[in-house]
């Protein structure tokens, strides 16, 4: 394995074939969600992310897989054995994510009063694509005497992978309690990232607050003085965990799915929750739309959808959507507050404001159904907006 950095004093990180490995060379105490080796322990030595698969399965990805879940053992032991690695002093965590991907942050704050600096390191690998969902999703399986037991026939996005998984580093002693508090300030750090990239979930039409796979180990090194008992929102190394997990995560996310503000920037991106990625809202405004207009939608797809005010009209839109979805706008007034918020949506595609009105008459009728008043908004948009690029071309507008 090839040395990349040494966050700290006893840390360093080592990337081999599809592994990225942390060899802690001072004692540490962790914390990890592993199947094997996980828990709160002393005596681990290496912390490594292994890539099991790749995100596209195919049949020795399946073996190995399988492997993983049958016999976690085994697996282990196997993966440890390959890398030359001791089983039993190795946290291993896993993924499909590739590890020439990871992202990588480390943040540092030196100490008012002299005691030395503190150091977060974290390295992350994600993938969000097929996997994404929000806590409290429907689940899948149930877990009987070690077995899990398919809750239904259908085939969930788990069996294709995606995961994020986070490895952190801590220079400086912690208690058992504020260990775990680091993992719950870790978890808190990457729901914003997927907030923030509006990453949807594959199970419901909510924003996802994870993956179904997710993992997580967390280092603190282990030396004298008195530990640290505070890893929450009002402490420095809450601070410190915070910003090193959104740094590297949303550097992984941008290396492994391309995933970056300016790819959300997109209207089938934002509508992907609501089943209306980019295949499927074209297919569906077919319905709506004139063959010239719905052709010449297709042909010009990605800078009209792609419009900045469209965009920020629609994001408009689907948060007033949420709103109603949680109770915060109440039934009784949801139908009109959508209905203005969708004849903005048409003027903004069709860059007439002075039709606002005879939109929102036109729009009225369809105010029941969320859905249907967003493909109708768009439709009147993609109309006018046709309608006026054909009198530009043949001179009646000018340019």
């Amino acid at each position: 394995m090839t040395e990349i950095m040494k966050p700290y004093e006893g840390l360093v990180i080592r990337r081999g074939e599809r592994l990225l490995c942390a060899e802690l060379l001072r004692p540490h105490a962790v914390i990890s969600t592993c199947r094997v080796n996980g828990g709160i322990r002393e005596g681990v030595r290496f912390v490594a992310n292994h890539q099991a698969c790749e995100p596209k399965p195919h049949p020795d990805c399946e073996h190995r897989r399988c492997l993983a879940a049958r016999d976690p053992q085994g697996y282990h032991r196997l993966i440890c054995d390959y890398h030359g690695l001791p089983p039993e002093e190795t946290v291993l965590l896993g993924t499909a994510a590739n590890m020439y991907m990871a992202g990588f942050s480390r943040k540092v704050f030196p100490s008012p009063e002299g005691g030395g600096e503190l150091v977060v390191f974290c390295a992350a690998t994600a993938g969000v694509e097929t996997n994404a969902g929000r806590a409290g999703d429907p689940a899948h399986f149930y877990e009987e005497e070690g077995r899990f037991l398919r809750l239904s026939g259908e085939d969930p996005a788990c069996d294709r992978g995606g995961t994020i998984v986070l490895m952190l580093f801590i220079n400086r002693a912690l208690t058992p309690g504020a260990l775990v508090r680091t993992v719950k300030m870790a978890t808190e750090a990457k729901v914003t990232v997927l907030e923030e990239l509006h990453v949807a979930s594959r199970y419901s039409c909510g924003r996802a607050t994870g993956t179904g796979t997710d993992q997580i180990a967390v280092a603190a090194l282990s030396h004298g003085g008195r530990p640290l008992s505070g890893a929450g929102k009002h402490t420095k190394l809450g601070e410190l965990i915070a910003l090193s997990v959104r740094e590297a995560l949303f550097r992984a996310l941008a290396l492994q799915n391309k995933l970056t503000p300016e790819l959300v920037r997109y209207a089938p991106r934002l509508l992907a929750r609501y089943g209306l990625e980019e295949d499927s809202l074209l297919s569906t405004l077919k319905e709506y739309l004139p063959a010239p207009v719905h052709a010449w939608l297709i042909r010009n797809r990605r800078p009209i959808l792609g419009d900045l005010a469209l965009v920020s009209h629609l994001l408009a839109y689907i948060h007033l959507w949420d709103q109603v979805r949680y109770g915060i706008v109440p039934e009784e007034v949801a139908g009109e507050i959508l209905l203005d918020q969708a004849a903005l949506l048409a003027c903004a595609l069709s860059q007439r404001r002075e039709d606002f009105a005879r939109y929102h008459a036109e729009l009225s009728p369809k105010k029941g159904d969320p859905r249907e008043l967003l493909l109708a908004a768009l439709a009147l948009g993609f109309v006018a907006k046709w309608h006026h690029e054909l009198g530009r071309r043949a001179g009646v507008i000018p340019e």
